[in-house]
């Protein structure tokens, strides 16, 4: 895939990830854990780390959090959003280079969602100067769990249909 391609495909993909993060917005979705969230946007990431390398992806994470802050965020959002989507993209590209293919997409997933909660649990402990909130992560992770299934699984397809295309090739 040449440089401006690749460069149009980045682009898409994060307007992607901010579309999915104003649908979800607009979801009323109460899990009965203050916080918890669906994480739409993170099946853009996700599928990213099967087509484009470390940077690319790197810059789909930072671009979306820039994004979503500037659509309608906050600076604490901003900070808790990017804390939270720099250890997930860490962990789950750390996972697919080294753990593939004994770990699937769904596990790369729900990893992916554990690790954002404690990204944004360790950003709060900064921000509040108390590492006590950690204590909320056993929460957090029942949540990360079934919506990191929902999210593997939506990226699972969004893969095989990328692949249909021919356009793609996973990396």
């Amino acid at each position: 895939m040449n440089r401006t391609k690749k460069l149009v495909f980045i682009a898409l993909l994060v307007a992607q990830a901010l579309v999915l993060h104003v649908i979800e917005s607009s979801i009323p979705v109460n899990f009965g854990i203050p916080g918890a969230k669906l994480g739409l946007a993170n099946i853009i990431t996700l599928t990213a780390l099967y087509f484009f390398s470390f940077k690319e992806v790197l810059s789909i994470v930072v671009l979306k959090t820039i994004m979503t802050m500037l659509v309608g965020g906050s600076v604490s959002g901003f900070l808790y959003s990017l804390a939270g989507g720099l250890l997930s993209f860490a962990v789950m590209y750390s996972m697919h280079r080294f753990l593939r293919p004994r770990v699937s997409i769904i596990g790369i997933s729900v990893m992916g969602a554990v690790s954002h909660n404690i990204g944004q649990l360790l950003m709060a402990a900064l921000i509040i100067q108390n590492i006590k909130i950690i204590f909320y992560l056993p929460l957090l992770i029942v949540a990360a769990v079934g919506t990191g299934i929902f999210v593997g699984l939506a990226s699972k397809y969004m893969i095989i249909g990328m692949e249909k295309t021919g356009a793609f090739e996973r990396r």
